[in-house]
């Protein structure tokens, strides 16, 4: 009978590899493999994100920015320095944290502005509509970016009003093929947006 220790460690360092081969090739660009370092992986980063912020839609951001970080930091991955799942921890707990303390300052921001009296509503200026048309002008450019399967399904779920489960059956496509192209696309969306996010916030 094999040692079940021995198998365990052996099937635990193929399992490193083989996320480590794939951060590699997120590296290179590769979008697929981002998918499947998603999938692979997105369960445990969710699930710490969870535990330290206690809220699922704030959870689900942390993860997305998880992911875009690694989109763009995958060549600083050194496999000598760690196994591919404790950085990616080491990245969620930062992002997390960081989500609690600005979430902190904003709560102490918005308690101050409720001592003042609103002031009345008023039209956008010129210099306000011409940015508001220039960051509709940008997020048409960063939909067009996305491929056609990633756009199809944002647009039916952002601008149709779909649930994922509903686009699953509609597309004739799994659920999970779905939640994948939307996370990858919103990855990349908000890798694009990133300069205009507070003013698309707001």
């Amino acid at each position: 009978m094999p040692d079940l220790d021995v198998q365990a460690k052996s099937e635990c360092g193929a399992h490193d590899q083989q996320l480590a081969s794939l951060i590699a090739n997120v590296a290179r660009g590769n979008e697929q493999a981002l998918g499947l370092l998603y999938d692979q992986t997105s369960s445990h980063v969710y699930g710490l994100a969870f535990r330290v912020l206690n809220d699922p839609m704030l959870a689900e951001e942390v993860t997305m920015d998880v992911y875009m970080q690694v989109w763009r930091q995958a060549g600083e991955f050194d496999q000598k320095r760690g196994k591919p799942i404790v950085w990616l921890t080491v990245l969620v707990r930062s992002r997390a944290i960081d989500r609690l303390r600005s979430g902190q300052k904003e709560r102490e921001h918005r308690q101050s502005l409720d001592t003042i009296e609103n002031a009345p509503t008023t039209k956008a200026s010129p210099e306000e509509s011409s940015a508001y048309g220039e960051q509709r002008r940008v997020l048409q450019q960063a939909l067009a970016s996305l491929t056609y399967d990633q756009r199809s399904v944002i647009e039916m779920a952002y601008f149709g009003g779909l649930t994922q489960r509903e686009i699953s059956v509609q597309i004739g496509e799994p659920l999970g093929t779905v939640k994948t192209r939307v996370r990858l696309g919103m990855i990349k969306l908000r890798n694009i947006l990133g300069p205009l996010e507070e003013g698309l916030i707001s």
